[in-house]
């Protein structure tokens, strides 16, 4: 996997998170790592966008990024906003391939979900990655609702021929409720794939040496980690007493 192209089910659901900790354990495992933010919103000039906060957390090789607009918008919305040139998905492919040429993995985050509008024309970052032919890692929440804006997700990508490389919760909470539990089984079936890993809330505010030795054990194999999805689901149906359906005695009535 040269490119893997990051994309959320919504906004501020943990992307950038994820892209660190992927980030992370493929640079400890010695790959040369880069992150491309095609379009960053909602940061001033001076401040420190998603992709510096990938390289800092992960300690990856470098980043870039191809358009800054002030509020916090969608990209299209939000060039079109500033007076700026938008990015169109053919801009974010080309740049990802020349990263690519420079580095062993290359990781295309996005911003909010799959087909936000990136420019005039309607294009998004589901149009970068078939250009690129990329496989999509799918972020999503871990509570009430998931189900439905991922499923929609994994029919987008479907629709356009392209590989979902699975599923990542981008912040599992400390005391997860039914729903959350429940979404740890039922994930993978909207999806249509498997899931991957899952992030703890709160991760992004570790100290970076702390991030990278322990996110190998938040991400699967697929990603590099150690992380089993099996054994997660096990432990925190322990933890809540949770019963499933199938391992309820019948009443006889």
């Amino acid at each position: 996997m040269g490119i893997v192209v990051v994309s959320g089910t919504g906004t501020e659901i943990g992307k950038t998170v994820v892209t660190a900790a992927v980030a992370a354990v493929a640079t400890a495992a010695g790959r040369s790592v880069a992150v491309l933010k095609p379009a960053q919103t909602g940061v001033g000039p001076e401040e420190r966008g998603d992709a510096d906060e990938v390289v800092r957390l992960s300690g990856a090789a470098g980043s870039a990024e191809l358009g800054r607009f002030p509020e916090p918008l969608a990209p299209g919305t939000a060039a079109r906003r500033a007076g700026l040139a938008p990015v169109g998905p053919r801009q974010v492919a080309d740049a990802a391939r020349k990263l690519a040429a420079e580095h062993d993995l290359v990781l295309v985050e996005g911003a909010g979900g799959l087909l936000v509008r990136f420019d005039e024309e309607g294009g998004t970052l589901a149009d970068a990655a078939a250009l690129l032919g990329a496989p999509v890692l799918v972020v999503a929440p871990a509570g009430l609702g998931t189900l439905n804006s991922t499923a929609l997700t994994a029919e987008a990508l479907r629709a356009r021929g392209i590989e979902q490389l699975g599923v990542v919760v981008g912040s599992w909470p400390a005391a997860p409720d039914l729903a959350a539990r429940c979404n740890l089984a039922d994930l993978p079936e909207a999806a249509g794939a498997p899931l991957v890993g899952a992030v703890p809330e709160g991760s992004g505010s570790l100290d970076p040496a702390e991030f990278r030795a322990a996110a190998g054990g938040w991400l699967g194999p697929a990603l590099g980690g150690t992380w089993d999805a099996e054994e997660f689901g096990e432990r925190f149906a322990a933890a809540f007493g949770d019963v499933s359906s199938s391992d309820e005695q019948p009443s006889g009535r």
